[in-house]
């Protein structure tokens, strides 16, 4: 029967003895004058525990040191409270923000992220951080990674292991979370028209990249439309160093009047590569970046910029994992975008007439 009053100090034993073996529910129960389902229910997070019962048991576990067994609530309940990350690098900018989101969220509602980054981007990488996963305590995975290398007959993971994907075209197959990468370098190149410039020119992402092809696809489709020249793009590879390469090639291009890169950093080389040829921003040339990163707006000038979310990303990914392990479920393939915003600031302005 539940104990209503104060924690119960009869039973068997000294608190202080027991802290030198393995404290069991048991015990907690026998201490909080309850019992032992009571116990696990509240380790357990049950909402059917009255609330003074519920600190009667959290101040007895405290007393003598409980700690659930985890490993074998997992058994019981055939859950482990764990998400798996595969990723490629944390030094992106883009890439670390989304797995610290991930984390947060994950840890709000009771789960522990395990991590799994791969050095090379190979598909016998990829594959190896998918045998490791899978041979990890972990309900489900979400991978940040370009979805070719998900191709390989060979990676797959324990049957009820559920997947989501972040930053891919893979939504007919997997389940997918993104930016929408389209709309936003669809409000950079609308921004810069709307200023005046007669074309926007282009520093696009790596080849191999789903955003940077899909950022440079609605960049053309978008000049196509509004019937403006569509000039040769210039790649970079998402560093501040092919940036100011492919600036000090368009400081050269006299009817060059506005550019898109296709990250902020890229954005940093183009504005310093303009800034040593003479080429004033945003006086001569108006420079655009993508994703609003924090140092932005200490650029010189200050960075107009696409704006992603990745603390939404990162939450609507663990959101997707959750419904399917809660739901027990399998994933249905589709994609969740991410709306993004223009931030202007002081690096874009009209063309001198």
């Amino acid at each position: 029967m539940q104990s209503t009053g104060g924690v119960q100090r009869g039973g068997s034993g000294v608190p202080g003895e027991r802290r030198k073996q393995r404290v069991s529910m048991a015990d907690v129960a026998r201490l909080a004058g309850v019992s032992s389902q009571t116990v696990s229910r509240v380790s357990n997070g049950h909402p059917g525990v009255i609330d003074s019962t519920r600190e009667q048991v959290l101040t007895a576990m405290r007393e003598l040191g409980y700690r659930p067994n985890s490993a074998a609530r997992a058994l019981r309940y055939g859950q482990f409270n764990t998400i798996g990350v595969i990723l490629f690098t944390l030094s992106s900018t883009g890439n670390s923000r989304t797995v610290e989101a991930i984390a947060t969220h994950a840890a709000a509602e009771g789960y522990a992220i395990t991590l799994m980054p791969i050095d090379v981007a190979t598909q016998d990488n990829v594959l190896g951080a998918f045998t490791r996963m899978g041979e990890l305590a972990v309900d489900a995975v979400i991978v940040i990674m370009e979805v070719h290398l998900l191709d390989a007959g060979t990676v797959t993971l324990p049957p009820g292991v559920h997947v989501v994907v972040v930053d891919s075209d893979a939504s007919d197959r997997y389940s997918v979370v993104d930016t929408d990468q389209a709309d936003g370098a669809r409000r950079a190149v609308s921004h810069l028209l709307e200023l005046g410039h007669r074309t926007v020119w282009h520093v696009t992402g790596p080849r191999s990249s789903f955003a940077a092809r899909r950022r440079a696809q609605a960049w053309r489709a978008s000049l196509e439309a509004a019937g403006r020249p569509v000039p040769e793009p210039l790649h970079g590879d998402w560093s501040a160093e092919s940036g100011y390469a492919a600036g000090l090639a368009l400081a050269d291009e006299p009817g060059c009047t506005a550019v898109f890169a296709a990250n902020d950093q890229m954005a940093l080389g183009v504005l310093r590569a303009l800034h040593e040829r003479g080429r004033p921003v945003p006086d001569e040339v108006s420079v655009v970046g993508f994703d609003d990163l924090p140092d932005a707006a200490f650029f010189i000038p200050p960075l107009t910029t696409v704006h992603q979310d990745f603390a939404e990303v990162g939450r609507r990914c663990v959101r997707h994992v959750l419904r399917r392990i809660r739901d027990n479920r399998a994933a249905e393939p589709g994609t969740d975008l991410v709306p993004t915003r223009l931030v202007v600031r002081a690096s874009t302005a009209a063309p001198k007439s």
